[in-house]
């Protein structure tokens, strides 16, 4: 904003009969002269023809006798629509213009940079250097520590097969090592994405009365969850994630882990029976109408394990470099557990296990795809819900630890990557998987370089796969709920909620109907409502952009908001107005009320003050950016 004179501005000084009353008009009535500060040039509108001949005189000398002052700008010749409409499709589909580098290349170097585009384990695989491998030796064992118990229990959270958790985090793993741009991110499956399918394709089919159709809703739903997530990519459409703010993400994943966790209360009670309903009153009504059932033994040792997970969680949280007592925590709640149950025979005092596991890698499951109706929009609708889920904490945490570690990520590659990685998990006989949070900030602390962490936890679990499954027979499911309820409380960011109000109401009210949403409704009741407030603001945003008055800051040239900086003074008889937003045809009729509102409360004040009346309109527009 230019420095302003001091008033009068002869060119544009409004008539001496102007009465009172008629200086209360709108600002459609051109009462006032309009000053146009965009950029460097300002453009004067006079508010009558008289003052537009003085104003354009007075212009013309200005010119001539002192051009440091006053500058001629040329208008813009019209650009073809063909040139105009390729930049902008370029400027929104790719604004990192990742074809710059095939330029001038050669065929075989071309072939080379579009395989380690697609593949970047290329690129940095023929640098990777034996102290990297010892780093990420040790991250990928302690992951696969995670991710072996994890995957068990949100198996059983999907109502899926519990080796189902082990198949998807082994094939998922290998192919995001190749193709992924993270160095952080840990490859398995999540507990709300698991929540979501079971409720989802829970409402079409049985999991206890039809568990094969259901089972194979669950590969056909994570097959078309993998080809949008890679369409996403490779049309350059990840700005559609954007739509899931920071606000709704919080929100829903509070709300989700919220429902996971009552969801627990049957493992945790040794119930038999459960309502397939994820709302807080169904789910209420259901662990208190069956009182007589509760399972005492059950729920001690439920309460126990979660103690133990807990307080393991914390003590790592305090003592950072003590980040693997937490991270073995699982599987260690799960060795006793199991040896417990195998001495003490709990299983016939109302401790429930999870039996037997099957021995052997992944079989191939794309004859078990589902094309048929009436259970192919339900998987379709499925796979789109829980693959936009996946993608945005996915690509978030990839985000946040690549921050911490500064380097990038490319959003659209990960979309590729994770989509590839599901349509081949789809036909392993794999269900949903992304980057969880929990696994991922395992995998940071652990110090991992590479993604060849995934992979060491891809061979971990194959050994697994291969002789350890029959292990896992005794292990009680009270255990799994424990893993999960411990998991989920940390998804529930109080202090991030917090920091939002007190930053920003709306996005707080956002976060508060996800949450609300997803508890008292379903979850994807909670989904839509916050994405539709998140895109309700967004469009308020362009259809209501913000005004405020700017004051001179005392002794400079600077213009402020008057009221975030309370030093800075007005210009007598001059309002000085800045649009914080584009101009577009939705809001160009709100922006000429709302200035017309700002003047007529100036006059009001000046008014009642006794302050000299006001005579001029300056608006300040150099944030606009104006196309011929």
């Amino acid at each position: 904003m230019p420095h302003l004179p001091q008033p009068p501005f002869h060119s544009l000084t409004p008539t001496a009969h102007q009465s009172p009353n008629t200086q209360k008009k709108k600002l459609s009535t051109k009462l006032f002269p309009l000053v146009f500060c965009m950029g460097n040039a300002d453009y004067v509108y006079p508010s009558t023809s008289d003052e537009a001949e003085a104003a354009a005189a007075e212009c013309n000398n200005n010119d001539n006798n002192n051009s440091s002052h006053s500058h001629k700008v040329a208008i813009p010749p019209p650009q073809p629509f063909v040139k105009s409409l390729k930049y902008n499709l370029k400027e929104t589909f790719f604004p990192d213009d990742p074809l710059r580098q095939f330029k001038n290349q050669s065929p075989p170097r071309k072939l080379l940079l579009g395989l380690q585009y697609f593949f970047p384990i290329l690129e940095w695989g023929p640098r990777y250097s034996l102290d990297f491998f010892k780093a990420d030796l040790i991250s990928g064992v302690t992951i696969a520590s995670l991710a072996i118990p994890q995957g068990i229990s949100y198996a059983k959270l999907a109502n899926l097969p519990p080796i189902l958790g082990l198949y998807s985090s082994f094939v998922p793993a290998l192919v995001y090592a190749m193709m992924g741009s993270s160095r952080d991110l840990a490859v398995g499956t999540v507990a709300v994405a698991s929540l979501l399918t079971a409720s989802m394709l829970g409402s079409q089919v049985s999991a206890a009365e039809n568990p094969q159709l259901y089972l194979h809703l669950a590969f056909t739903a994570t097959f078309f969850a993998g080809l949008f997530q890679a369409a996403l990519g490779l049309f350059r459409l990840g700005f559609i994630v954007d739509f899931l703010s920071h606000a709704t993400i919080v929100g829903f994943m509070a709300g989700a882990a919220t429902v996971v966790i009552l969801q627990q209360l049957k493992g945790i009670l040794g119930l038999d029976h459960f309502t397939h309903a994820t709302d807080l009153v169904s789910v209420m009504r259901s662990v208190f109408s069956q009182t007589h059932q509760w399972r005492w033994e059950s729920a001690l040792l439920g309460f126990c394990f979660l103690f133990f997970l807990l307080v393991t969680r914390q003590f790592s949280k305090k003592r950072p470099k003590f980040f693997w007592v937490s991270a073995l925590a699982p599987l260690t709640s799960v060795i006793l557990g199991s040896l417990l149950v195998y001495f003490t025979h709990a299983e016939k005092h109302g401790v429930q296990v999870i039996g037997q596991l099957k021995k052997g890698l992944n079989p191939l499951s794309f004859g078990d795809l589902v094309f048929v109706s009436p259970y192919l929009s339900t998987a379709i609708k499925t796979g789109i819900v829980t693959g936009v889920i996946a993608l945005a904490e996915g690509i978030a945490v990839g985000r946040s630890f690549a921050m911490f570690k500064n380097y990038h990520i490319d959003g659209n590659k990960e979309m590729i990557a994770i989509g590839t990685m599901n349509v081949v998990g789809s036909l392993t006989s794999c269900y949903l998987t992304t980057g969880p949070f929990s696994r991922s900030a395992v995998n940071f602390n652990a110090g991992c370089k590479t993604a060849v962490s995934n992979i060491v936890m891809a061979l971990a679990v194959m050994l697994t796969l291969l002789f350890l499954t029959p292990l896992f027979h005794y292990t009680p499911l009270v255990v799994l709920s424990s893993i999960i309820i411990s998991a989920m409380l940390g998804l529930i960011d109080v202090e991030a909620a917090l920091h939002l109000w007190s930053i920003d109401k709306f996005d707080f009210l956002v976060c508060i109907s996800a949450y609300a949403g997803v508890v008292f409704a379903s979850v994807e009741i909670g989904l839509v409502l916050a994405v539709g407030i998140s895109v309700l603001r967004v469009l308020l945003f362009v259809a209501r952009p913000k005004t405020f008055i700017l004051g001179n800051v005392s002794n400079s040239g600077i213009y402020r908001n008057v009221e975030q900086y309370p030093n800075a003074a007005t210009v007598p008889g001059v309002l000085v107005l800045e649009i914080d937003a584009p101009i577009y045809f939705a809001n160009s009729s709100y922006l000429r009320e709302r200035i017309g509102r700002w003047i007529d409360d100036e006059e009001e004040r000046l008014k009642i003050s006794g302050e000299a009346s006001l005579q001029y309109v300056i608006l300040d527009m150099g944030g606009i950016v104006t196309q011929i």
